[in-house]
């Protein structure tokens, strides 16, 4: 069973951060540059804010109709920020994404932010696992294991 922790291990862990006052703007070509899909929105102590995705700015631009470069990206984040932590498995993160629909968490360990994993992450680690699993049985009833 795959670990969140282990999913680190083979992409790392890297994070990136944007000022909650920064433009919309300043946050979609941070994404653009980085490709990543959400960015962690953070205000003048350094601690997280919300989150901004691309899914915030296509629902919020249809209903707002204003140009990204006047927008700072707070007023586009989700500020309900849901963690998890490098010992929770990939299946419970499969479980928060799919019930809440969310396609990144920010993973924190005591109290320190780790990294962010996306739905992606944890589609191709569970892939991984089946894969896994399927071998182990075909060993098992060819008589290999």
């Amino acid at each position: 069973m795959t670990m969140i922790r282990d999913v680190f291990r083979e992409k790392g862990n890297d994070v990136w951060t944007i000022d909650a006052e920064a433009s919309v703007s300043a946050a979609l070509h941070l994404m653009a540059e980085k490709n990543i899909g959400a960015v962690l929105v953070v205000g003048s102590s350094n601690a997280i804010e919300g989150i901004f995705s691309e899914r915030d700015f296509a629902r919020k631009m249809v209903s707002e109709r204003r140009l990204p470069d006047s927008v700072p990206v707070r007023e586009f984040m989700t500020t309900k920020v849901f963690y998890v932590r490098p010992e929770q498995t990939i299946e419970e993160c499969m479980g928060i994404m799919t019930k809440r629909r969310f396609r990144h968490l920010p993973v924190m360990e005591e109290g320190r932010l780790k990294g962010v994993i996306s739905i992606g992450d944890v589609v191709k680690a569970l892939l991984s696992d089946k894969d896994s699993l399927i071998g182990q049985l075909e060993q098992y009833i060819s008589g290999r294991a």
